[in-house]
Order: structure tokens, then sequence, then C-alpha cells
């Protein structure tokens, strides 16, 4: 299946071309703090600048919407700019691990501090896990089948394999795939009680997961298009963390063709190891989490975005990898997910 076209909402901004650019000159999205107002837990994240969302239309699905739902119009829009897709044989597919916490947390807030009584109409669509995917059909006027996966950082995977069952069973003409995330002091705080965060104390250091913001999105067809998602392995699932190298180094193996540039999910923590020693130290690894964050639904879709510009480009932070024809993308995740794709040029 084909990459007919790509978007992304990331803490370095929106434009594809000019955030590749940006990390390839070494920037790094701004870290900030984030205080959770209930015990006063401090978290380090990055966010999604003000000006990343000034494009998106003036919709009254959008009015009262969670910033999940935004990122995820804004990055979807941007991946169709310049197509054409048929709304009725479009399949719109979102990856999301955590949703729409923000909403989510207020609506049972209020039912906690007044009463069922208070609960809000207009808070509780938010709530559920395929609010986004709704709003942008809506958008988009897509009428063709809607599906949210719902797993861990390695979720963008497997809405990639379901896209391409779909292309490859002739029930759509085009996908369009969407991996979305937003924050909230209830979800950093989950990480911190699994101690997978950098230490707040300890803002230079490299041990820890900084949590992000964002989406990112590619639409895929069979017939447009100059690069492709060649295979796409869902991989299996890790039960210790010991198990991870021998997983990863299976599933790569599984794979029909060579590729000269990966595309890892290295965050902080013990992912980080587990996909060099699966690897091993003569590919060129590039892990786009450590500049922009990890987005856990959004990042997969971020990895193959900058997989697709490392190909175009022939080059990734701090390495060139000329004539590069495929990279591969590793995606593992803190709660037992991995899987792998790669991507071609043609």
């Amino acid at each position: 299946m084909k990459i007919a076209g790509a978007g992304w909402v990331t803490p370095l901004g929106a434009d594809v071309e000019q955030v590749w650019g940006r990390l390839l000159s070494g920037e790094t999205a701004p870290i900030e703090p984030l205080v959770n107002e209930q015990n006063g837990a401090r978290y380090l994240v990055r966010r999604i600048p003000r000006d990343a969302l000034t494009n998106l239309p003036p919709h009254p699905r959008l009015r009262r919407a969670s910033a999940i739902s935004r990122f995820a119009a804004a990055a979807g829009l941007n991946a169709l700019h310049g197509t054409e897709v048929d709304p009725a044989r479009t399949a719109l597919i979102f990856a999301i691990s955590n949703g729409g916490v923000i909403y989510t947390r207020r609506f049972y807030a209020e039912i906690v501090s007044s009463g069922a009584q208070s609960a809000s109409p207009l808070l509780f669509p938010e709530t559920v896990f395929n609010a986004p995917a709704s709003h942008l059909a809506a958008i988009l006027g897509i009428t063709g089948a809607s599906y949210t996966v719902v797993g861990d950082g390695a979720v963008g995977i497997l809405a990639l394999k379901l896209a391409e069952d779909l292309l490859a069973a002739r029930q759509v003409e085009a996908c369009l795939v969407v991996g979305v995330e937003e924050l909230d002091p209830l979800v950093c705080e989950a990480y911190r009680r699994w101690r997978l965060l950098r230490d707040p104390t300890r803002p230079q250091s490299q041990r820890g997961m900084i949590l992000s913001e964002g989406a990112g999105a590619v639409l895929l067809r069979n017939d447009s298009g100059d690069m492709a998602i060649e295979t796409v392995d869902p991989g299996e699932n890790f039960f210790s963390r010991d198990e991870i190298a021998g997983k990863l180094r299976r599933a790569v193996a599984r794979l029909p063709s060579e590729y000269e540039v990966g595309i890892g999910s290295a965050n902080g923590t013990f992912i980080d190891q587990a996909e060099r020693a699966a690897l091993g130290t003569k590919l060129t690894l590039y892990s786009p989490k450590l500049a922009l964050g990890d987005s856990i639904g959004a990042s997969v879709l971020w990895q193959v975005i900058v997989a697709q510009q490392a190909l175009r480009s022939e080059k990734v932070p701090g390495a060139e990898v000329a004539n590069a024809r495929r990279a591969l993308v590793l995606a593992c995740g803190v709660n037992q997910q991995l899987g792998l794709c790669t991507i071609r040029s043609l």
C-alpha cells in the first residue's frame, strides 16, 4: 500500500517539511512542567505550540471538542491536502492509547463532587474512545468504515495492519490512518506510578519518558504515492522485559527484504536497550521520541512519517543514509505490545 499523503501535529509544529528540517538541524521540542493540582506532583512534558492548529476549519464539531479531536482533525486534513478521495470508499482508522482523558476527568469529577444529576451531556460524548474518529468523519463527510484501535505505544502498527487488510480486500479505495493523543495530569500520574517518567528534579537526564501530545496521519492507497508501506508485522506480546530483544529479533528475521535505516521507538526507558540489542550496532537507528516526546498512540504514525522523510532526504538527524531505499520502523510499547513495518521508496 502506498502513502498518498501525510500530516502531523507535533511539539515542533505541524508542517511536515518544516518539522523535519528542524529535526535535521538537531532541534528538540521544549520541555515544560505540568503540575497535578490533586497531589502537587510535577511532570516533564512536551506540548503542542499554539500556532500549530491555526489552519483548522471553523467547523461546528470542533467548537467544544477536546484537544485530542482537534489534533486529529489537523493531522488528518493535512494528510488529505491536495488529494481527492471518495468519502463512501474511504475508511478511517484511529490508533489511540489513553483517549480523551481531559474531558473524561472533568465529566466524572463533576459526578463525584455534585452527584449524578450534574453529569454534563456536553462532556459525555467526548469521553468515548471513538470521539475523535466521529468528529473527523463528520468534517470530511466520510461515510465508509470507521475503526478505533486501542493499545499501547505500538497500537499504530495494528492500525496500519487493519488498513492493509481493508485495501487488500478491495473493500475501500483509501484508508486514512490517524494516531492521536492528548496530555493530562491523570495520564502522567499513571506513568509516574509505573516508574517510567523522567525525574523532574533531573530534567537533563536521558532516563525516563517525556510524554507529549499530538497526532500523525497517513493516507494509504493502492494506486498512488512515491512511498509504500511494504510489510506490516503486528509482532507479538511480551510478558517480561527480558523477552523484548529476542522477540524483536524474530520479528525482524521474518522480513522478506533488507533495510538501510531504522526508525526506533526508544523513549528513555528499557525499550532503548532492547531495540539496540535486537538490531546490533551497525544499523543507523534514529528515534524521534527523544526529540518530540512519546505521544503513545500517535508515535508510530510520527515514526512512519520520519521514515518517509529519511528516505527522501537520505539522512536522519546526525547521520547520512545515502542510497537508502528501505526503512525499518520498530514499535515497542511499555505495556507488552511490539510490532514493526518497513517503508520503501518507489
